[in-house]
């Protein structure tokens, strides 16, 4: 039977400050879990039913500090999920570091205080899906270890580097290089017309307030997804991973018919 004390350190990094200290944070399910595994990713403890546990491949395991089987009904009181899966994994934070020199070799996506977990997931599956490597995120943006934001982008997190900093600090510092910054903004022009680049920050805004005004003087580029349907009424924008999605798709694309 789990110990009450290790309940309360599992509940305790649902905490932001908490993983923050303790730099750990939680993943839930089967097939994250194991994708986790897979790929090498320093684990501190997995807690799952044995059925799971015992058709994890010992070697995959060896290097975990702590397993522990645990019941339905453990996993129900530790899991934020509604309906618990088999298993449950804390996993040590990765730490890595922000070199401009080297994000700016190729698109880089730039987050503005997005704030929605939902939104953070769906940009990050998006990003691993296109291939973009690096998102760098305002400090008042949601955490990416937020439980919500880990569900939505699945095993998406193991293929992007994400990193939180000042965004002003960020475009000082990248000026030097002449990298462009494409803004998505309502007056821009259509992202079907515009001519993209192979590298540079594409910067998306807040789900309801869009750039922050003070980041607007760094864009080079103004570009928007053009709507299609005449409708005034219901349809005024796109969720803002949504639209992520669609601006990734499209620079990736014509990246993909520019040669070199």
């Amino acid at each position: 039977m789990i110990s009450k004390a290790r309940i309360k350190f599992l509940k305790s990094l649902q905490n932001k400050k908490v993983r923050d200290k303790e730099r750990l944070f939680v993943i839930e399910g089967d097939k994250l879990v194991k994708e986790f595994l897979n790929a090498g990713i320093p684990i501190k403890m997995i807690l799952g039913k044995p059925e799971f546990l015992n058709n994890i491949s010992p070697d995959l395991i060896a290097h975990v500090d702590t397993i522990e089987k645990v019941s339905y009904d453990e996993l129900k009181l530790l899991s934020t999920l509604k309906t618990p899966h088999n298993a449950l994994a804390v996993v040590h934070m990765p730490e890595p570091e922000m070199i401009i020199s080297e994000i700016i070799k190729e698109i880089c996506a730039v987050l503005d205080f997005v704030q929605d977990p939902g939104n953070m997931g769906t940009i990050i599956r998006a990003a691993a899906w296109f291939g973009i490597k690096n998102i760098v995120c305002s400090q008042d943006c949601v955490d990416v270890y937020n439980p919500k934001v880990i569900q939505s982008s699945m095993g998406a997190l193991l293929h992007v580097n994400i990193y939180y900093c000042d965004l002003k600090g960020l475009f000082i510092s990248a000026a030097g290089y002449g990298i462009p910054v494409f803004g998505a903004l309502l007056e821009g022009e259509s992202i079907y017309d515009h001519k993209l680049d192979k590298k540079g920050f594409i910067l998306l805004g807040n789900e309801s307030k869009g750039i922050s005004k003070d980041l607007i003087p760094f864009i080079t580029e103004k570009i928007r997804i053009p709507k299609f349907n005449n409708a005034r009424q219901g349809i005024d924008s796109l969720n803002v991973g949504m639209a992520a999605s669609i601006v990734f798709s499209e620079f990736l694309r014509k990246s993909a018919c520019t040669p070199d």
